[in-house]
């Protein structure tokens, strides 16, 4: 009888420590988004389902989460957001699709966001974002989409983005980036259209005959 208490008191206690982990883990994950939720206006209330007191963030609008409950994908494309991003959604650690884009959206992008070592697509184009593209961003060895375009963005294309093997779309059009157009590793087969109407970004980069940062200063 002993054992058989002795059995059921582990199951008990395993099955507790998975409960309060996935919590801690919905809280953190939670916590993220609603730090985002703060530091956006949402005139047409896409995000009030953003409620904090829940366990987790998976029963939220907008909101994907897989089967261990860990959030894996943010959807307010064309949701008439603006505001700022937050660094805290550097916390999504199973985060693949990071889906902004369309909104009012201004700022600078955190470089934070080169923590999401799972994410695939990254789609922030047609806001208002500005500063400079971190060089972070290179750790992102999932990322496939990188959809930058239509912003107020300067300065260099970080060299780090092609060394990102996975990266098969590059948009950084209609910015104000600065220097040459990379041409090697994933950037070798992007066209060139993707790099137009930045008045002051030169290319294609000719190896060894020009520095990347021309026009930067």
């Amino acid at each position: 009888m002993a054992a058989i208490d002795l059995l059921v008191l582990a199951a008990l206690t395993i099955f507790a420590s998975s409960v309060i982990l996935q919590k801690a883990r919905g809280d953190s994950e939670g916590d993220a988004l609603h730090a985002l939720r703060r530091s956006l206006s949402d005139p047409d209330k896409v995000l009030l389902s953003w409620d904090p007191n829940l366990v987790n963030p998976c029963t939220w609008f907008h909101v994907t989460c897989n089967q261990d409950n860990r959030v894996t994908r943010v959807d307010l494309g064309n949701s008439n957001l603006s505001g700022h991003l937050v660094p805290e959604l550097g916390k999504l650690e199973h985060l693949q699709y990071l889906e902004l884009y369309k909104n009012n959206i201004q700022g600078t992008i955190p470089a934070e966001l080169g923590n999401l070592k799972s994410l695939i697509s990254l789609d922030l184009y047609n806001n208002n974002i500005s500063g400079t593209i971190p060089p972070s961003l290179g750790n992102l060895k999932s990322l496939v989409f990188l959809r930058l375009n239509d912003n107020q963005l300067n300065g260099p294309i970080p060299r780090e983005l092609a060394n990102i093997s996975s990266l098969k779309v590059v948009d950084v059009s209609n910015n104000n980036l600065c220097g040459t157009i990379p041409t090697t590793g994933s950037f070798e087969h992007i066209p060139l259209n993707n790099f137009e109407n930045n008045p002051r970004l030169e290319g294609p980069e000719l190896q060894g005959l020009a520095t990347y940062d021309t026009n930067c200063s």
